[in-house]
């Protein structure tokens, strides 16, 4: 959605590496906001986003405005089941109808071979995988490692809404899901205890308001209650510093 930083721009790096020709879309999609998100406040530098992208090798940047992607009397809608009634889908419930729908058009007007998205929305991803599975999208979706800070901070266009106090208090997200990730390399299987414990990192912060504190099958997005020898999850975080919604995740194997 434009504002582009460092983990942006690895997506285009992994693009050059695999691609003849690396094609950037940026759009600003309306769909996928509720009436009471950020919209307007999403942040916008287009000029800026275009110097970036021309520096670091993007071939193409696709562009389009609003009445482009849903001209009038647009009423057709693509709509993923289940995995996006969970964690993002339960609280932004009209959220991942916009993702789809915006992404699928975004495929059917670029077709790509290869689509490469951050791991940072691992659920989300996870979506667009789904999608592109049952509806038979003749492309191949590449997800890549979320960059962080150098304090571990994810990268996200929402930290320049941070203040300077907000900013500090954000590196908990991380340190919470490190926490948690400890206690799981050092043999707990009891994800309620885990969660539990966990979750004291981020509560002591006064500007923290946590949305949830999940460890999820990596493939499916359910909730799990005891950790299985050998398969994967995801520890997940959603958090509000301040007026500011992060998210975070950690893929892990157990």
């Amino acid at each position: 959605m434009g504002y582009l930083h460092d983990g942006h721009l690895s997506l285009l790096k992994y693009s050059k590496e695999k691609a003849d020709v690396s094609i950037v879309s940026i759009f600003v999609n309306p769909t996928q906001f509720s009436p009471t998100e950020d919209l307007s406040k999403y942040p916008r530098n287009i000029q800026r986003d275009q110097e970036l992208l021309e520096k670091n090798g993007c071939d193409i940047l696709f562009f389009p405005d609003a009445e482009e992607i849903y001209p009038k009397n647009f009423q057709t809608y693509v709509e993923v089941e289940k995995i996006t009634s969970l964690l993002e889908g339960e609280i932004r419930q009209t959220h991942f109808k916009g993702v789809t729908t915006v992404v699928a058009i975004l495929f059917n007007a670029v077709k790509p071979h290869y689509a490469f998205f951050g791991q940072k929305d691992a659920q989300q991803a996870a979506v667009i995988k789904q999608m592109v599975s049952d509806l038979k999208m003749d492309l191949k979706i590449v997800v890549c490692p979320i960059v962080r800070e150098a304090d571990g901070l994810a990268m996200s266009s929402r930290n320049v809404y941070l203040s300077g106090s907000e900013r500090a208090d954000a590196t908990q997200l991380n340190r919470t899901l490190i926490f948690a990730k400890g206690m799981v390399e050092n043999g707990e299987r009891d994800v309620k205890k885990i969660i539990e414990e966990s979750k004291q990192l981020i509560t002591n912060i006064d500007s923290a308001n946590l949305d949830y504190l999940s460890i999820v099958d990596a493939d499916t997005f359910e909730v799990v209650e005891k950790l299985i020898e050998g398969k994967k999850y995801f520890i997940l975080i959603a958090c509000k510093i301040g007026a500011t919604r992060l998210i975070d995740n950690l893929l892990i194997t157990v």
